[in-house]
């Protein structure tokens, strides 16, 4: 069964009037939750297409680069996307549920507002109503600060990626130190590793960016001490 199959099934119970809210309560176990990440990435998604007031055709794109949706599985797609944009339950509401089910597993919350990183970007422009829309997912995910400015300097092309964020390293560290931390990132970025925490397979893809962006770090500081 596909993973597009499973999530019509899983949102089947929507036809009753349960909310995509009580979806993800009953996503709690493998592989079921490899359903809820596509979802809450779809959910989340849909909110913060209203955070900038529009839905582009890069941003449709983007998500495609994320999660490959079959011809046959596209309705399926565009219905949990529009029910999520048209629930009148908040984004907030979203986020807590999905913090409390991957409260264990802070990768996965990591790895799902990468995805969403993607997406806002998509269109090549960086709304400030996504950034606070962003700041506050990775509040309620307790993604710390640091982590989430290493984020925001790999994807938001405002300055040149400063190297010690993207690794979230201090400068005055010593090199075993940053060398040790970037050794951690390679280790947790492994696809096989994203696949172990129920990350679903097309979404593994970020990884491969995320890669070259956490070694393109390590060379810069590496170079810079000489």
């Amino acid at each position: 069964m596909s993973l597009w199959s499973r999530i019509s099934d899983a949102i089947a119970a929507l036809s009753t009037g349960e909310g995509l809210t009580a979806v993800f309560d009953k996503l709690r176990a493998p592989p079921e939750r490899s359903v809820a990440f596509a979802i809450a990435v779809i959910a989340l998604g849909a909110k913060m297409a209203k955070a900038d007031g529009q839905v582009t055709r890069d941003e449709v794109t983007a998500f495609r680069e994320v999660f490959h949706i079959a011809a046959q599985d596209e309705a399926g797609a565009a219905r949990v996307f529009n029910l999520a944009r048209q629930d009148v339950a908040g984004f907030e509401e979203y986020a807590t549920r999905i913090h409390a089910m991957f409260s264990a597993e802070p990768e996965t919350l990591t790895d799902l507002l990468e995805g969403l990183f993607h997406i806002a970007m998509a269109d090549g422009f960086y709304h400030p109503n996504e950034d606070a829309f962003l700041e506050q997912v990775a509040h309620i995910f307790a993604i710390s600060d640091t982590d989430f400015q290493a984020l925001r300097a790999r994807f938001v092309p405002d300055a040149v990626p400063d190297p010690y964020t993207v690794l979230g390293v201090r400068p005055d560290m010593s090199l075993e130190d940053m060398r040790a931390a970037w050794r951690k990132l390679v280790r947790e970025n492994h696809p096989d590793a994203m696949m172990a925490r129920g990350v679903p397979e097309e979404a593994v893809r970020l990884a491969e960016k995320r890669m070259i962006d956490i070694n393109r770090a390590w060379e810069d500081i590496r170079a810079s001490h000489g």
